[in-house]
């Protein structure tokens, strides 16, 4: 097959129903799976840190919560640069270059959890390597909105984002799974022993990295032989480094701090989270749930924004989300006395449900946005306009990776926030209520630029 086209127009009708349809389609397909594959090992440490101290690591808990928030602060900085690369190295390039380096992270945690003497400062660079599967969401975001025309890039980000995040929800059921059992034989190395009171039992940790390393390798391969480049596509850095002059793009992305932010950062911590309140509560048996809730409504608020409006969308979500918060707080117990785990969990699972509809929501918006500035800005006729189309798709192209760099960073500040709370006031409810007031923001900012009838960007 040809792996560079240098002919695409998705908003042109017959074209796209004759092969610019099966050929997105195609790509979107295989770009899923190695992006699941990346949310895996970007936040494999959340579930792995809650059995090291039962294997011998003496970390502190704080060390812990360390080890859980900074693969998302790795994360968010590599997706400013990954947000760049796809017009430089082109989509296909990139998505196997990218979906080969998760192999780094994953085989060294294997090694690495066998030998409790083993340093924490090696635990921090593995850590941190981790962010590689963070970095790849903005690469991959930019590349398949290239694919599509305007009416369905919002399903198509949806699908892209909300089954990739499949991959924190995999990644915390799958680990407590493989953990209890020797996958690889020999080749997996030998078990650790856990013993707590009379009670023993083997585990094999290193399967946390090592179950992932397989699948790596085949995405890696259908990502390279089965992908695309595009040639409308390509630009230099410079060439995109227009969008740090635009509002639209800071003004987006404080926005997707409050939706993708805050999905990324509760899966992050909310294991650590539910152990601390609830202690009485295993977080493994329900760590995955809500992430999984996030992933699968993510399609949904694509679907709904390109029929409703995204702006609309987005902003229903910000309100149930700071009642969702309300909740929280209202069955979280109180002086270590009170509380309902069932009430806790319910209120969290429709936090997740709502980040991940603000977050195909939002995504949906940028596109719409720097369409509707670049078809105002262009002289009439037909040239201009198919001009300005294309210069919109590339810009927004920038804009999605970049937006999804900074709204990463929710996961390192939600769980260090709890840790920061819970030091200073001996609870996380000053976390939370800090939360409410983001969300109240970002209902102001999205209310008043794109949701209101004489809105700048009404979309």
């Amino acid at each position: 097959m040809t792996y560079l086209i240098k002919h695409w127009e998705p908003e042109s009708a017959p074209f796209w129903r004759q092969q610019g349809r099966s050929v997105a389609r195609r790509n979107l397909w295989i770009s899923i799976p190695a992006l699941t594959l990346a949310f895996a090992i970007w936040q494999v440490w959340s579930v792995a840190v809650l059995n090291m101290p039962n294997i011998g690591f003496g970390y502190s808990q704080n060390q812990l919560f360390w080890l859980a928030a900074l693969p998302a602060l790795s994360g968010a900085t590599l997706r400013i640069f990954y947000s760049f690369m796809v017009p430089v190295f082109g989509g296909r390039k990139w998505t196997a270059i990218s979906t080969a380096s998760l192999l780094i992270p994953a085989v060294g945690i294997g090694f690495a959890v066998q030998n409790p003497d083993t340093s924490y400062v090696t635990m921090v660079v593995l850590a941190l390597l981790c962010g590689f599967g963070g970095g790849n969401f903005s690469s991959s975001m930019a590349n398949i909105s290239f694919f599509f025309p305007k009416a369905e890039k919002g399903t198509a980000l949806g699908l892209n984002a909300g089954l990739g995040n499949l991959g924190v929800s995999i990644v915390q059921f799958v680990v407590p799974i493989v953990i209890t059992m020797g996958l690889f034989g020999q080749l997996g190395g030998d078990p650790q022993h856990w013993v707590k009171g009379a009670a023993a039992k083997q585990m094999w940790l290193q399967n946390a990295g090592f179950v992932w390393v397989p699948f790596i390798i085949l995405s890696t391969l259908a990502a390279w032989f089965g992908m695309n480049d595009l040639a409308s596509a390509k630009s230099s850095f410079s060439e995109q480094a227009v969008i740090f002059t635009r509002k639209h793009n800071w003004l987006m992305c404080w926005l997707y701090v409050g939706t993708f932010g805050s999905f990324i950062g509760f899966s992050a911590g909310f294991p650590l989270l539910v152990k601390g309140q609830f202690p009485e509560i295993d977080p493994t048996r329900y760590a995955f749930v809500g992430p999984l809730v996030g992933a699968l409504t993510r399609p949904l608020g694509g679907w709904l924004a390109d029929r409703m409006g995204g702006a609309k969308v987005t902003q229903a979500a910000f309100s149930l989300m700071v009642l969702g918060v309300l909740g929280v707080i209202f069955f979280l117990p109180h002086g270590g006395h009170g509380g309902s785990f069932a009430g806790f969990f319910a209120m969290f699972l429709c936090l997740f449900a709502l980040t991940g509809i603000g977050n195909g929501s939002t995504f949906m918006q940028v596109p719409a946005i720097f369409l509707t500035l670049h078809q105002r800005m262009a002289a009439p006729g037909e040239a201009a306009q198919r001009q300005a189309t294309q210069d919109a798709t590339r810009e927004a192209a920038a804009v999605l990776g970049f937006t999804s760099a900074i709204g990463a960073y929710g996961g390192f500040f939600i769980p260090k926030s709890y840790g920061t709370s819970i030091a200073m006031t001996g609870g996380v409810e000053a976390a939370l209520y800090v939360f409410i007031a983001f969300y109240l923001s970002c209902l102001a900012i999205n209310g008043w630029y794109y949701a209101r009838k004489k809105a700048e960007v009404r979309c």
